[in-house]
């Protein structure tokens, strides 16, 4: 097969840049394009005949048996740029290659003045691995398209994305407008087609930017270009929006006279309104004010007293009791017995907890249910709106569920996150996944994770549960797709524990954290270099990374029509 294929350089090693078991360079022949991110294939030493070593390029040196670029200068008449030069210099393109594996196991050094081609598809997947995957565990992850127009499918391996192996995954970058969104919803797409036992996954999706995902149910009103079309079939997939979408949206200060809510668009329809009473909401108070800086605990002591005052002991649900028996809902909470002297209109102590630290506590509460809300936050729920861990909890195989966060407050969007984090940690760690209704995997996608999980940030609750489903939910079945513009800016524990992650265009100085330092120096030279629609893949089976391209979402996408 290699034989069909030209040759289009030969390996080289020199005293200076010798070959190793892990890199290897090779001169091209004139006339040949390379460009970093090509697979190539270096025949190699065998007990029997010859085998094959894979590797990808990483950087391209052209240099001359001139010594210093004075020569070259001089060898011009001394500068003269028109004509020929006196001293006619010759010259190679060195390519440099990290080693990705041998169809053999054999990672001796790549000999001197070795045939390198081009590596065919099937040569592609071996250097990474593919060919060990299983057919029933390939989730197609985007097109590989190399300088001499050879493409190649690359698979992810789902027990690395969903487990039992490993999962999770991060997509950072500033590509631009909905990239890292659109290769999420491409990706659980793929994963939806392709998976096994795909009608036992069900998927949230956290809607954070304006209307992006409140239309993934319907096709565009423009249909694909006929090379979109193309690139969904040679992927194996059909380009195809979201079915069994189920949307959960915002209550709005104006929805009692409106009947809207607080969304940027409305979807076509199976939509339904959420929001938070009291009752909903007093056993979640410690995640609503994950924001608030607790160095004493004093506010996570008041919650537990009010958790323990508001909860009925036989049940563990909703039920005051006692000195609580007054507290109905948020305004009699704030302003009424136990947290306030009915006689004097003062904070008083609550427990162990002081007075002026009850007064600090109602401050804060009130401004974040009351003030400064967007109408998420209700006296009492009507019957009509949903309460929203019930709605999660709900859940089935086959179904997505799109819950939009987009004009919500900080504090809002921390309590909603939190909420869904909690409730389906709570249906898969606490009381199992055992039940014939629930799906056997949930993926969770949200974007600005570093919202959520900051890397220099305290201990709090919010990331407590975040870090329990980044480093438990790959046995629990609970995976977690997660999107930010700055990698660096997550908790490193959440990035390390996901076994895939996608790089879009990102800048020299973000890549120069210890976020990235998985990258060769060369790969973060390219990576500055990605045109939007390319990405960078780091996968727990390949070697290396990968660049990748992947088409356009097939739903109707806000902006793009």
């Amino acid at each position: 097969m290699s034989g069909e294929r030209p040759v289009i350089g030969l390996s080289s090693a020199t005293a200076n840049q010798p070959n190793s078991s892990d890199a290897f360079s090779f001169w091209l022949a004139p006339g040949v394009i390379v460009n970093p991110f090509d697979i190539v294939e270096a025949e190699q030493v065998a007990p029997e005949g010859t085998s094959r070593t894979f590797g990808i390029v990483n950087t391209l040196d052209h240099s001359t048996d001139a010594p210093t670029h004075l020569s070259n200068f001089i060898s011009n008449d001394f500068g003269q740029v028109t004509g020929e030069p006196n001293t006619a210099r010759q010259g190679t393109t060195v390519a440099h290659v990290a080693v990705l594996s041998n169809d053999q196991d054999i990672y001796m050094p790549v000999m001197n003045d070795r045939a390198v081609r081009f590596a065919d598809e099937v040569g592609i997947h071996t250097a990474l691995g593919i060919d060990q995957v299983p057919e029933r565990y390939r989730v197609p992850a985007g097109l590989i398209e190399m300088s001499n127009g050879t493409r190649a499918v690359v698979y992810l391996d789902s027990r690395y994305i969903l487990g039992p192996e490993g999962a999770h995954v991060n997509i950072t970058g500033i590509s631009g407008l909905a990239t890292k969104t659109s290769y999420a919803i491409f990706l659980i797409q793929s994963i939806l087609q392709k998976a096994e036992n795909r009608d036992r996954i069900g998927v949230i999706i956290l809607n954070v930017k304006h209307g992006d995902l409140l239309t993934i149910d319907q096709p565009p009103r423009v249909g694909l270009p006929p090379e979109q079309h193309e690139l969904w079939d040679t992927l194996g997939l059909k380009p195809q929006p979201f079915s069994n979408v189920r949307y959960l949206l915002p209550y709005d200060k104006e929805t009692l006279n409106t009947g809207r809510p607080n969304s940027f668009r409305i979807p076509e329809g199976n939509w339904f309104l959420y929001a938070y009473s009291l009752a909903d909401t007093y056993d979640k108070l410690d995640l609503l004010l994950s924001n608030i800086p607790d160095p004493w605990d004093t506010v996570g002591a008041l919650i537990g007293e009010i958790h323990q005052g508001l909860s009925d002991p036989r049940t563990g649900r909703w039920g005051p009791r006692g000195r609580w028996q007054q507290v109905t809902d948020w305004q009699s909470l704030l302003n009424g017995p136990p947290l306030v002297d009915p006689n004097t209109g003062q904070a008083q102590q609550v427990g162990d907890v002081r007075a002026v630290s009850v007064g600090r506590f109602r401050r804060l509460l009130r401004r974040i249910v009351q003030t400064r809300q967007t109408g998420i936050f209700v006296s009492q729920r009507p019957g009509s709106v949903k309460n929203l861990s019930q709605e999660i909890a709900k859940i089935r195989g086959g179904e997505t569920i799109v819950v939009d966060i987009a004009r919500l407050a900080d504090d809002e969007q921390t309590l909603v996150f939190g909420d869904i984090l909690r409730t389906i940690y709570a249906l898969y760690a606490e009381e199992g996944s055992e039940s014939e209704t629930l799906p056997e995997k949930v993926i969770i996608f949200v974007d600005e994770l570093n919202k959520y999980a900051p890397a220099r940030e305290r201990e709090s609750p919010i990331i407590e549960q975040v870090l329990d489903i980044a480093e438990r939910g790959r046995s629990l079945g609970v995976v977690l797709f997660g999107a930010e513009q700055f990698m660096s800016a997550v908790h490193e524990r959440v990035v390390g524990n996901c076994s895939t992650t996608v790089i879009g265009r990102s800048g020299s100085a973000e890549l120069s954290s210890s976020a990235y330092r998985f990258l060769d120096p060369a790969v973060k030279a390219n990576v500055s270099r990605l045109q939007k629609g390319e990405l960078v893949i780091s996968h727990a089976t390949f070697r290396q990374p990968v660049k990748i391209s992947f088409p356009k979402p097939a739903y109707l996408q806000e902006g793009a029509e």
